[in-house]
């Protein structure tokens, strides 16, 4: 797979036509996962012929990359909003606040993000994740260290997990929300 370039967030690269290919690829990826979503479902969802999906993009893996680059930009605009406030304990809070939402708000794609093979493939030989992530976690963590890292990702993971986990599905967002950051905040012990 090529490797992808995170651009601004939501924003598919092309045309109006990509960006709803992309949309009913993310909605179809969250509901079949990547290997059960074929072009003619997309196609048919849009109410498009393969042929037209084709148009746009040449391979399925070229629509996987798009739904994975608008994922990593929603995380990159959560990154560098947070970034962009002047004091560092106001823009940890502030990411851990953003990335708990962007995962209650994906929770029909959430297990899609973190279990899909396809998409895990991606993910692991990605160079702009793999920077993002390095960011994410340095700005949480405080460093870059394989610890830090190790946190970040079972941190992350935690959050990813909780959202799509049968025992929270009677939990509201708001409900959700609040014991997430309360749990997130226990485990990087920052105060309540």
């Amino acid at each position: 797979m090529v490797s992808a370039q995170v651009g601004p967030p939501g924003v598919v690269p092309g045309s109006t036509a990509k960006s709803r290919i992309v949309g009913a690829a993310t909605a179809l990826f969250a509901k079949h996962g990547v290997g059960g979503t074929s072009l003619q479902m997309i196609a048919d969802t849009i109410g498009v012929t393969k042929a037209a999906v084709y148009h746009q993009f040449k391979t399925k893996d070229e629509i996987v990359i798009a739904v994975a680059e608008a994922e990593l930009a929603r995380v990159e605009a959560v990154l560098n909003a947070a970034q962009a406030q002047p004091d560092p304990a106001l823009a940890r809070e502030m990411l851990l606040s953003r990335i708990v939402d962007l995962a209650i708000e994906r929770r029909h794609m959430e297990s899609v993000l973190t279990s899909d093979p396809v998409l895990n493939r991606f993910f692991a030989g990605n160079e702009p994740f793999q920077r993002l992530m390095n960011r994410l976690y340095r700005m949480l963590l405080g460093e870059d260290s394989p610890e830090a890292r190790l946190s970040g990702a079972m941190l992350t993971a935690a959050i990813g997990g909780a959202v799509m986990h049968p025992m929270t599905e009677g939990f509201d967002d708001a409900a959700l929300r609040s014991q997430l950051l309360r749990l997130a905040r226990r485990f990087l012990e920052l105060p309540d």
